[in-house]
């Protein structure tokens, strides 16, 4: 990347170029947006209740649950990279991304009836199959949708207004995911199955409906006809994780992501060993997703006036205040709990949002430098980053507390649960603040993006393009 200078912290230039024009009509990425309602709405009930489900009704131990649940993730993990870079290389006369989407949508479909549709009697093998399918299908539409999303424009800010709208409706679903299950359990709490099933219904019939808007709302940008000489994956693989801008935003995010599970991991318990109050766990969480709807529009216009790199530290170091502030809250004090849980879900992935739309624009850096066009692979990458966060977050939380001394059942000392606070509160804050750290002196800004673009458009102007 020597064209193109990185030497120093990105500051206010007078000279940024302003963005002329009208960008893409809300309506148009409303539609192409709305298929992460449900991708994101399938995600959650993985986690919250399907391996209780399975177990408790269905008659899978939990050594099995967890030891096939292991292996989807691994897969899920391990196909992130190859979708990346097998449609970063498609070509056919439907576009780079759609094909994948479509064929995706089909498996996704599939494996979430398989899920949530069991039959009366299953066996391990049923789940593996199952989750294999829905996991194929869900990368098969997830890598190629954000590649697609970050191609739409080379534009510095309406990258990130086409990111916020992705964002928005991932917070959507979300939300809309909760609210049935959360009714159920005020009407009949025991019927596990109808939860489960009542979820089902809810992903199937929203992909039903966003999928065919979500691929004819906006078409493919046109691809160079011939690219720089191909090279192979392991190479490939290579530049990429030497991509110093990119390990930076991959590295912020794993920050952010980690202390996002830390938070959400802790909460139940939280809620009901420290505070006492066990019927309001599900409650804030539902209360922070209402809120996190609000959470995409309100953090664009703060990015539109200071820029990406200014707006994810200011995302971040807002979180960390908040998370600092529940040192604050004691059991008596169940107002302040609130009103951090609203003002945690008007922040609500605002840094991921942000990180998300930086990746586009080192991804037009690496072209410049490379010839090679490899944005589903940056954000395969970068879907890696977002999985591996709440694991490492997770995974250093609650062996934290059992080195502390807290125990889920039964009784706690006092200072296990006085600890159980601070980790709830400094592990987030601590890990937002890494985050803002890793991006504060993050060079690519408007004016070097622009830069970029104006001599991507050059080279692209003397190839010809193909659809």
């Amino acid at each position: 990347m020597a064209s193109i200078p990185f030497d120093g912290a990105q500051s206010p230039r007078d000279d940024a170029p302003a963005e002329r024009g009208d960008g893409i009509a809300a309506g148009r990425l409303l539609g192409f947006g709305s298929l992460a309602i449900p991708l994101s709405g399938a995600g959650l009930p993985l986690v919250l209740f399907i391996p209780q489900l399975y177990a408790s009704h269905f008659g899978l131990s939990l050594a099995t649950i967890g030891f096939i649940f292991f292996l989807g993730r691994f897969w899920d993990v391990a196909s992130d990279p190859i979708v990346g870079t097998l449609s970063d290389r498609t070509r056919t006369r439907f576009g780079r991304r759609r094909p994948w989407i479509a064929a995706g949508g089909l498996l996704f479909g599939v494996g979430s009836a398989l899920l949530f549709f069991p039959p009366t009697v299953i066996a391990p093998l049923y789940l593996g199959v199952a989750l294999f399918v829905f996991y194929t299908g869900w990368t098969m539409i997830e890598i190629p949708f954000s590649a697609w999303a970050g191609e739409l424009s080379g534009r510095y800010h309406e990258r990130t207004r086409i990111a916020t709208y992705q964002h928005t409706m991932r917070a959507l679903g979300l939300l809309l995911v909760l609210i049935l299950p959360t009714l159920i359990e005020q009407w009949r709490p025991t019927d596990g199955v109808l939860k489960l099933h009542a979820t089902g219904l809810f992903i199937l019939i929203a992909l039903a409906i966003t999928l065919v808007p979500s691929l004819t709302a906006i078409a493919e940008p046109p691809v160079p006809a011939r690219q720089a000489r191909r090279v192979g994956f392991w190479r490939s693989a290579a530049l990429v994780f030497g991509d110093r801008l990119l390990l930076r935003i991959l590295a912020s995010d794993v920050a952010v992501t980690a202390g996002q599970s830390i938070r959400a991991g802790l909460l139940a318990f939280f809620c009901v060993s420290y505070m006492g109050l066990p019927q309001w766990a599900s409650g804030l969480y539902l209360l922070q997703f209402v809120f996190g709807v609000a959470a995409g529009p309100l953090w664009l216009a703060v990015g539109r006036r200071l820029g990406k790199r200014q707006t994810g530290i200011a995302c971040e170091l807002v979180q960390a205040a908040i998370n600092i502030g529940l040192l604050a809250v004691f059991p008596d004090t169940l107002w302040l709990l609130i009103a951090l849980a609203v003002t945690q879900g008007l922040t609500q992935g605002s840094g991921n949002l942000m990180l998300r739309a930086m990746v586009g624009d080192v991804s037009d850096a690496h072209e410049l430098a490379t010839g090679h066009n490899r944005t589903g692979l940056f954000f395969s990458v970068f879907s890696l980053a977002s999985k591996a966060g709440p694991a490492i977050g997770i995974g250093l939380a609650l062996p934290l507390l059992a080195w502390l001394g807290f125990q889920p059942k039964g009784q706690s000392e006092p200072g296990a649960i006085e600890a159980l606070k601070y980790v709830f509160a400094l592990g987030p804050a601590a890990a937002h603040i890494i985050s803002a750290a890793l991006i504060w002196h993050f060079p690519l800004d408007q004016t070097r993006h622009a830069a970029i673009r104006r001599a991507l458009d050059a080279r692209a102007a003397a190839i010809p393009v193909e659809a």
